[in-house]
């Protein structure tokens, strides 16, 4: 390998990174043929070659390193392009895509990072899609905070630098839907909402939009691709986008309001702009609530239902105190209309969730965490459940519903009203309807003339249970 290396250190920057490369894929090739058991390992060596002739990290601290110029640097990630894709047997591809980019903790990692999102937002432009299956699993298997690198690199190029190249982005959904959907995963864990900086720009909102609403079943690819008892590092992106995309629908209403605060207190308006982001959030809500219908079909279907839980318990629980926090930051009144908004959401995100079996959560817990949260109505109903049945024959048949939000007041068909004495009893003993003269029950209604003067009631003797339909108190 030394002999290799004085060879290499004898050449230009990019003849020795292709030098590199070609010595890579006749290596690892070989050894992936030859092995018949896991991933054959790299040598130590062949990682600090890679390191210095390719990332630029000198291996002795006394050589200057060989930088690139930009030219040759673009005429490197051609001769990336071309490799990958001309190759054909895919194990190749990967293992030779890892050893590239996988993250080592030191300083040659800056410049993977760099050189990787240089790569793929290169394959973004030409549609190269081995290159976008293997950022596919890159992102799969890389710790969240390197995903959300690659994410803003993609992102500074497609929506902030050049605007219009969103639609270059839009097309590649149909050539690699499993790299979009991990996409959507790492962009939801950049744009969290906790500042107005980290929202959603509209153009990438509109495309997720776009992509979600044609295929809905794309947020569910990798995690119905990715075996059970396959052990994904620690730290690594969530399996499905799900809760991410749930974030940005509950947190929307509020987030818009800090905003359009801020922008009235500049002198500008966002009345057009926000109309149209709730349209697009209000149709990205309605599809992750159908998104978790379909995934209770496959949990169901492997025997799953209560034993996997997809969402988190404990991302669901910080989203909730997320909420609540900027519930409190916003002046209740005139925010009123968008608090119940998200509140809303929030509620049939939580239901729909523990109803398909996507969400492992007891109603007790869940009362806990919401504590805290301004008053809804959904959302009591949630928190409540539905009612228990009682055992069969213990009672009369009452359907499975949930309790209201106000207890009603008891009417006067009531058993518990004063006034259910003078009703007649369905078992009451037939000699109550004799019409015989003598009567008994006639007798007592002699003196009713003394109600003539009702001194002793007073206005506040009006009791609602006496009402014959159901009364509500008024809020």
């Amino acid at each position: 390998m030394s002999d290799i290396r004085h060879a290499l250190l004898r050449r230009d920057p990019l003849s020795a990174a292709k030098e590199v490369l070609y010595h890579l894929d006749i290596s690892l090739g070989s050894a992936l043929q030859s092995s018949t058991g896991p991933t054959p390992g790299l040598e130590k060596s062949t990682v600090e070659m890679v390191e210095e002739f390719i990332f630029h990290v000198p291996k002795d601290r006394n050589i200057q390193p060989k930088r690139m110029s930009c030219i040759q640097e673009l005429q490197l990630l051609e001769i990336m392009c071309s490799y990958f894709q001309e190759q054909s047997k895919d194990a190749v591809r990967q293992i030779i895509f890892s050893t590239l980019f996988s993250l080592q903790g030191n300083k040659a990692d800056e410049s993977r990072m760099a050189m990787l999102g240089k790569l793929v937002s290169m394959a973004i432009a030409v549609c190269r899609v081995p290159i976008l299956e293997c950022a596919a699993t890159w992102l799969q298997r890389t710790h969240s905070a390197w995903c959300v690198r690659l994410a803003q690199l993609l992102m500074d190029d497609y929506c902030t630098l050049v605007p219009c190249a969103i639609s270059t982005l839009q097309n590649i959904c149909s050539a690699s839907p499993r790299f979009c959907c991990q996409l959507i995963t790492a962009v939801t864990a950049l744009y969290d909402s906790s500042s107005d900086e980290l929202t959603p720009p509209p153009a990438l909102l509109e495309m997720l939009v776009g992509w979600i609403t044609e295929d809905p079943r794309l947020l569910l690819l990798t995690f119905i691709n990715t075996p059970l008892n396959s052990s994904l590092p620690l730290g690594c992106l969530e399996i499905t986008p799900l809760l991410g995309l749930l974030r940005w629908c509950v947190k929307a209403p509020l987030t818009y309001q800090r905003s359009r605060k801020l922008a009235l207190t500049n002198g500008h308006g966002e009345s057009e702009k926000g109309t149209a982001y709730e349209e697009l959030y209000s149709k990205l809500h309605l599809s992750v609530l159908q998104v978790f219908l379909m995934l209770q079909v496959h949990l169901t279907e492997q025997s799953l239902i209560g034993r996997l839980a997809v969402l988190p318990v404990e991302s669901v629980a910080t989203l909730i105190e997320e909420v609540s926090r900027l519930c409190e930051k916003l002046t209740p009144l005139p925010a009123a209309n968008h608090i119940q908004l998200a509140l809303d959401r929030l509620a049939q995100a939580l239901q729909v969730a523990m109803a398909t079996g996507a969400l492992l959560f007891a109603r007790e817990d869940l009362r806990t965490l919401c504590s805290r949260l301004p008053h809804n109505n959904l959302l009591q109903l949630v928190m409540s459940g539905p009612v228990v049945q009682p055992p069969p024959h213990s009672g009369p048949f009452q359907p499975n519903m949930y309790p209201h939000i106000h207890p009603g007041r008891p009417s006067v068909l009531s058993p518990h009203s004063p006034h259910q004495s003078a009703l007649p009893s369905p078992h009451s003993p037939h000699p109550v309807l004799s019409p015989h003269p003598t009567h008994p029950v006639l007798s007592p209604h002699r003196p009713l003339t003394a109600h003539a003067a009702h001194p002793s009631l007073s206005p506040h003797a009006f009791h609602p249970a006496a009402v014959g339909f159901p009364y509500r108190p008024i809020h």
